[in-house]
């Protein structure tokens, strides 16, 4: 009886070297570690860039304004190895250097990133596949009226075809090979994962439990204001601090968001220097404070983007705030808002606005200015002396000017020479903004009967001292069921409900109220920490009229009772 010889083990490496797809293999921090000949072929480079940053040996076409290939091939790489998921990428222009005096070659590009995750779930090499799309987007380029050009264009499209066919067959091999590898280590992976969705919900619920004691000591500050008419040093300590720390609040929730993904916006047409006039305005008085200046500089006309006006102001002040923490006393920054010189592109049709933010602060090393924009990341180490922050505002600023199309960069020629950071975002096509409630004078206040339904009883006994004070009629409860039963025998003008109760949450409790025959008369507030679309989706469907995020402040629950402010 004969036993057959095994045959021997597949040589890997000459396997990937004579693969027809353009492969490469990268480190985590996006180093090349090898490459096959097809891919050297296909960019017309040679083994020489194996050890280089990717970034270093294809850059950006400088000779191109609108080129996106290095910020669109990061933002997917990075995606791969904060998710450890395969990600495919859009068709791409990603133009390659011809080793002429800096000329680059157009270049068109299908890519697909693929991570290599070890045992411990961790993102250990990914592997970048392209496949050169330029000679199917030049035949798009082909007009109809050359019938010779096209038949031949689409001869060689057709072999092509087939050429491209068999390389998908081939790849379809190595991507099977590489699902049978990561579904072995996937086991591994869902531990880690669990654990940090686990991180995410802690945040989100830790940044919005810190709402209701930020939003009883606001309160409790203006109402001592009220107290004091002519003021106490301790009163605008008071109020720098809180807003620091409601700041603080609000980046640790939307870094959470950011990081995730679950980043809103509403969209409208707005005037970006309305915008910039009113962030500026709030922040002024930070600025104030050892003798800080703040200079702004718009142009006479408006300026029209289609985006969110809060999530715009919040770029505007988490810059404007970076630059308070870095900048000495008796500094000044100044923010400027102007038309970019860059050409129009698929993404800003009608062109672009700059905003920049300078200051004459520490500054960074030029080196850093990439790294900024990472989760809890600070420009100065920690340390007694760091100024106060999580590091997330910078991080969740690039993500909201990316959402709306744009891009954001900082630059510094090092340590002690300041620091500018630059937004880029696409100009909407002329025209009015949205039509927005004017701060006109108000009415004449009213008195209203008002039920506050607030678990937080030093927040409700607050607000409700300080409506008393405007001459209103104020019931205090503090869980559902006191809700409904004080509603019961007695209709209130306005019912200002916390969502998070105790017994039932605030969406029954709204419910409940619209299903009575007087439940449509009353005006139905919820103030709560949650805030998110879809909190706010299911507060409108529940029946509440507007829905505000805590803290609130006294003059925005004013505008609200005497139905000025927008409900939004």
């Amino acid at each position: 009886m004969s036993t057959s010889t095994p045959p021997p083990a597949p040589d890997f490496r000459s396997l990937f070297d004579a693969t027809l797809s353009p492969l490469l293999v990268l480190a985590p921090d996006f180093t090349i570690v090898e490459v096959n000949r097809a891919y050297l072929t296909a960019t017309r480079t040679g083994r020489s860039i194996v050890g280089r940053p990717i970034f270093d040996v294809f850059p950006d076409n400088p000779d191109d304004p609108s080129a996106d290939g290095v910020a669109n091939l990061r933002r997917s790489l990075r995606t791969v190895v904060d998710t450890g998921r395969t990600d495919s990428m859009p068709l791409q222009r990603y133009d390659i250097p011809t080793g002429d005096e800096g000329a680059f070659a157009e270049r068109y590009w299908s890519p697909v990133n693929t991570p290599v995750v070890n045992g411990d779930g961790r993102v250990t090499h990914i592997i970048h596949r392209v496949e050169d799309v330029t000679d199917f987007v030049h035949l798009r380029r082909v007009g109809r009226e050359q019938e010779r050009a096209v038949a031949e264009a689409q001869m060689r499209a057709e072999g092509m075809e087939i050429d491209l066919f068999v390389r998908a067959r081939e790849i379809r091999e190595v991507n099977e090979q590489l699902s049978r590898v990561n579904a072995e280590l996937d086991a591994a992976g869902r531990t880690l994962k669990e654990e940090q969705q686990a991180k995410d919900r802690f945040i989100a619920t830790l940044s919005h439990e810190l709402r209701n004691p930020l939003a009883a000591a606001t309160a409790a500050t203006e109402l001592l204001a009220l107290d004091l008419p002519d003021g106490h040093p301790a009163l605008p300590v008071l109020e720098r601090q809180l807003g620091t720390l409601v700041r603080m609040s609000n980046d640790l929730l939307d870094g959470t968001r950011a990081v995730t993904g679950r980043l809103e916006l509403v969209r409208e047409r707005t005037d970006l220097c309305s915008v910039v006039q009113g962030a500026c305005a709030d922040i002024r008085g930070l600025f104030g404070h050892e003798n800080r200046a703040l200079d702004v500089d718009l142009p006479a006309e408006p300026v029209l983007v289609d985006g969110d006006r809060l999530r715009l102001a919040q770029v505007l002040t988490n810059l404007l705030s970076n630059a308070l923490k870095y900048t000495m006393p008796g500094g000044r920054t100044r923010v400027r808002l102007s038309p970019a010189k860059a050409a129009a592109t698929a993404r800003a049709p009608h062109g672009q606005v700059r905003l920049t933010v300078e200051d004459d602060g520490i500054g960074f090393a030029p080196g850093q200015a990439e790294e900024l924009f990472g989760v809890f990341m600070r420009a100065a180490p920690a340390g007694p002396s760091t100024p106060e922050g999580l590091g997330l505002g910078l991080a969740v600023a690039r993500t909201i000017v990316e959402l709306h199309g744009g891009r954001i960069t900082a630059h510094s020629d090092g340590p002690g020479t300041g620091a500018s950071f630059t937004a880029l975002l696409p100009l909407a096509a002329s025209g009015a903004p949205e039509p927005r409630r004017a701060p006109s004078a108000r009415p004449a206040p009213r008195q209203l009967a008002v039920l506050i339904v607030e678990d937080n009883t030093d927040l409700a006994t607050t607000y409700r001292t300080l409506l008393e004070r405007q001459g209103h009629h104020v019931t205090a409860v503090h869980t559902g069921a006191d809700a409904l039963t004080a509603t019961e025998s007695h209709l209130f003008d306005v019912v200002l409900c916390d969502l998070g109760l105790p017994d039932i949450d605030g969406y029954a409790v709204a419910r409940a109220m619209r299903s009575r025959p007087h439940g449509r008369k009353v005006r139905l507030i919820a103030v709560s920490g949650f805030s998110r679309g879809s909190d706010r989706g299911q507060s409108t469907a529940a029946g509440f009229d507007a829905h505000l995020a805590k803290p609130l402040p006294l003059a925005d629950l004013l505008e609200l009772l005497e139905g000025t402010l927008p409900e939004r």
